[in-house]
């Protein structure tokens, strides 16, 4: 008896869909299902290795300071650092052609997660005299998120009052801490509004 053999076409099919991988620089920014906003994961939440994602390679890189991978010599990252799927920078703003930067307050997420989530603030920064605008976001999954009672400005700030603190410390201790400032908070509001601009 001789054994079973699946048909070469199936076959061949399936080892081709399983080599696709997906193309981070495509992802709408909002999911079409649910119409929610989508971020993709470079850096997950408790690593201090700094990494972006390469759209000419589709892979997600170490970042180099002179040569080096570029560590964060100070604590983890608090969330997920990312990317608004289907952003781009003007040629006005700062890093012109670069996706709009996000934290996402969530537990860590695998580097390539691309997560729905809902803006809550937009953090603004002067990098050695760049302005550089952060989402800053929760997961749209309540099950999903580490501050239940946050959904957006208002209640971030009423129940937890010392992210915004805590925050300010990472962000200004991350990379350049004699070169970076905070500039300032927004709402959702306006974090929706540079989320739009920003849009492909």
């Amino acid at each position: 008896m001789r054994p079973y053999q699946l048909p070469l076409v199936p076959v061949l099919l399936l080892l081709l869909l399983g080599s696709c991988k997906q193309h981070y620089a495509d992802v709408p920014t909002f999911s079409p299902e649910h119409k929610l906003l989508q971020v993709v994961v470079e850096m997950p939440a408790g690593t201090n290795h700094d990494q972006r994602y390469n759209p000419a390679t589709n892979a997600f890189e170490p970042q180099q300071t002179a040569g080096l991978e570029a560590v964060v010599e100070f604590l983890p990252a608090p969330g997920n650092l990312g990317f608004v799927a289907g952003t781009r920078a003007g040629a006005a703003e700062a890093a012109p052609g670069s996706p709009l930067p996000v934290l996402v307050l969530a537990e860590a997420a695998p580097a390539g997660t691309v997560l729905e989530v809902l803006p809550v603030a937009l953090l603004t920064l002067d990098i050695g005299g760049e302005l550089q605008p952060v989402v800053v976001a929760v997961p749209a999954r309540p099950a999903q998120r580490i501050l239940p009672l946050a959904s957006d400005w208002a209640t971030l700030t009423r129940h937890y009052p010392g992210v915004r603190d805590f925050l300010n410390l990472w962000f200004r201790n991350r990379r350049h801490p004699a070169k970076t400032r905070i500039v300032g908070w927004k709402d959702e509001k306006s974090a929706s509004q540079l989320i739009r601009r920003w849009m492909k």
